[in-house]
């Protein structure tokens, strides 16, 4: 009974094991390689699969979904003889597991020296200047190399992208200055643009400001003169409306003096000419009021003023004296 219990526990467990192996199970975006006695012969898709034990194997599990695979900075040398580390990032996706299995050792080790080369290549064509300044035009080159190289591979190049592009520190140190100087440039050109605006309105402003400040005085002027103008008209015809003689003109000059002499800045002033005659009328209008006071006792009647010379041999007109009750 003992050999028999064995043998039948034997047989349970060779039909486990077979079971296992006949079933397999393919997660979703996975494929997997069967080799018959070492040969490919299907490739099995996500889901339930069947295989014959023990002489079907899984060869490769392979994962169909896209990869992302950073590469460690390469030394590349440009065109001007300048030694640069770029970082690249590759970007792929497995459509064709079976190609992707016996094409190719290693299509991950095989991407990353293909890329270096390529890249290489592309830079050796370009000085540091433009290196810096394509990286779209880079990374278009390199996926359109990489794309048909990595095709027969059963590999799609989705993306390339490179991650850092460091030029020697010298060279940095020599970029810095000049984005500097540049920088610095840039700036004193904007302050002189700046104050050379800000002169330009100021002597606008200066400009506009004295025309309306002429503008203002001539309209002032004008004003003032017209004013004046009318004044004078109206003293004149105020003149000659009250007839005034001799004497009362003669009197309003000698009250006109102080007033011509007022101010600190008279030194020096001239006397005219018609002084003299404006001081004889006076004093002739003086001496007629003195020697009408002193008749006024003995001519109750009025006295007549005797004929005075005004200093151009031509008699005064004698008035009368209107008698004082």
């Amino acid at each position: 009974m003992a050999p028999v219990i064995i043998v039948l526990i034997v047989l349970v467990v060779l039909v486990f094991i077979a079971l296992i192996k006949t079933i397999q199970v393919i997660p979703q975006a996975s494929a997997a390689i069967v080799e018959r006695f070492g040969r490919y012969t299907r490739t099995l898709n996500a889901g339930l699969n069947i295989v014959v034990p023990f002489i079907d194997t899984i060869r490769n599990r392979i994962d169909l979904r896209e990869q992302v695979v950073p590469f460690p900075p390469q030394p590349v040398i440009t065109q001007d003889n300048l030694v640069v580390n770029i970082d690249t990032v590759i970007y792929y996706q497995v459509t064709d597991a079976r190609a992707a299995t016996y094409e190719v050792a290693s299509y991950i080790q095989a991407i990353e020296q293909l890329t270096v080369t390529t890249l290489r290549n592309i830079i050796g064509g370009m000085d540091l200047e433009r290196t810096l300044t394509s990286r779209e035009e880079i990374n278009a080159a390199l996926r359109g190399v990489l794309d048909e190289a990595t095709g027969k591979w059963g590999i799609r190049v989705n993306r390339v992208e490179l991650k850092a592009i460091e030029p020697p520190t010298s060279i940095q140190d020599s970029m810095e200055k000049q984005m500097r100087a540049d920088r610095d440039k840039r700036a004193a050109i904007l302050q002189a643009e700046g104050v050379r605006q800000s002169e330009i309105l100021r002597a606008e402003g200066e400009k506009q400001s004295q025309i309306l400040r002429a503008e203002g005085e001539a309209k002032a002027a004008a004003l003032r003169a017209e004013g004046e103008a009318q004044a004078v008209r109206t003293v004149f015809e105020a003149i000659h409306a009250g007839d005034p003689d001799q004497k009362l003109l003669s009197y309003q000059y000698l009250q006109m003096l102080p007033k011509i002499a007022e101010g600190d800045a008279n030194k020096l002033w001239i006397v005219p000419s018609e002084i003299g005659d404006a001081l004889k009328g006076l004093s002739g209008a003086m001496g007629n009021f003195g020697s009408f006071g002193g008749n006024s006792g003995g001519n109750g009647g009025g006295a007549t003023v005797p004929p005075q010379n005004d200093g151009r041999n031509n008699p005064t007109e004698r008035r009368e004296k209107p008698r004082i009750d």
